[in-house]
């Protein structure tokens, strides 16, 4: 059911006071055609309570005509802000950008960054937003996942359903995303909870079976049958199964790239307010699925770029795809067991 103004602005407030807003900064809001009114005017209303100076750029939608889908996470090519030096400038400038318009995977948003500003997204829908205000206890289990996935050198994903996934690592950064930015050039996702790194390039190997059930993002539906991907060199190789199989197959393809078949991140959801169930309460384009995301135990791999920690694959096409009762080991050892997380 709808949330009121005053619970979002209360939400608001809790996630800038983790996000240690002080009186005196300057926060721009990002906006765009799709951003949610609600979220918008909560958002100024808690960035002045609290004494910022607040300002509001907003950019005009792009990459319309070439997406397959509105989502926002469908088709990573240029942004509003490819080329626009008076926006990055402003940006740069800021102490906190509150992104309500979806930057991710850009360049653009890696060099505001490295400027000290920190970014924070929140495109989701506000009842989304209210149920699941990040906390300091979502940090604390997030980071020490990450600690975890820093120390390994594999990680190895098998299911009942037939995954038995590879990962070599240690080129790439883990990545904690636990719903606020509490560091200078952080960037993170209201909401989230999960831990995630990279596989070593061209070293994923195996086979990733998408049950009945697992989730596929952007498209926002339930595998209604097996998928059966085969990892070779760390690209799937072969995507077979039924109709949702054909489905996921053509998507890909329709990008006519090569990198849109590497495996991206990998990780685990630690949420135990999200929920697996949620998306097929949602209207579609009302919501990016953060819930499938980030619920407690998934195993959540992508298809696509790497560039977000620093790698060259820059590719359109980022699918997520969170899978269920899986078993993740670490050097050999359980992190996740049958879909419930071992803390």
């Amino acid at each position: 059911m709808p949330v009121s103004d005053f619970e979002m602005v209360r939400a608001w407030q809790e996630v800038l006071r983790l996000s240690r807003l002080e009186a005196g900064q300057t926060v721009t809001i990002l906006t765009s055609a799709a951003t949610h009114p609600q979220t918008l005017s909560t958002a100024l209303i808690a960035t002045q309570s609290m004494g910022a100076i607040v300002n509001r750029l907003d950019l005009p939608p792009v990459n319309g005509e070439k997406a397959l889908s509105r989502d926002a996470l469908a088709y990573l090519g240029t942004t509003p802000l490819t080329g626009n030096k008076a926006a990055i400038a402003a940006l740069k400038e800021s102490d906190l950008v509150l992104d309500l318009m979806t930057l991710l995977f850009s360049p653009e948003q890696h060099e505001i960054l490295q400027t000290g500003t920190k970014i924070l997204l929140a495109v989701e829908p506000p009842e989304v937003l209210a149920r699941l205000v990040p906390t300091e206890a979502d940090r604390e289990r997030v980071k020490a996942a990450a600690a975890r996935i820093t120390a390994a050198r594999e990680m190895h994903v098998t299911s009942p359903g037939g995954t038995d996934l590879r990962c070599p690592m240690g080129e790439f950064p883990a990545i904690s995303e636990y719903g606020f930015v509490d560091e200078p050039g952080r960037w993170d996702h209201w909401p989230s909870g999960f831990a995630l790194t990279w596989p070593n390039e061209g070293g994923a190997r195996g086979t990733i079976v998408i049950d009945a059930g697992d989730i596929l993002l952007p498209q926002k539906r339930y595998a209604s049958q097996p998928i059966v991907l085969t990892v070779e060199n760390g690209y799937a190789t072969r995507i077979e199964g039924g109709v949702d199989a054909e489905l996921l197959s053509e998507y890909v393809a329709s990008f006519k790239d090569p990198e849109a078949y590497a495996i991206s991140h990998i990780g685990w959801g630690l949420q135990p307010r999200a929920h697996w169930t949620t998306l097929g309460l949602y209207d579609r384009e009302a919501t990016i699925g953060m819930d499938a995301r980030a619920f407690e135990g998934n195993f959540l791999f992508s298809l696509g770029p790497n560039n977000e920690a620093g790698g060259d694959r820059t590719t359109a096409c980022h699918i997520d795809i969170p899978l269920r009762r899986c078993t993740v080991r670490l050097d050999g050892t359980e992190v996740v067991r049958d879909g419930k997380v071992l803390d």
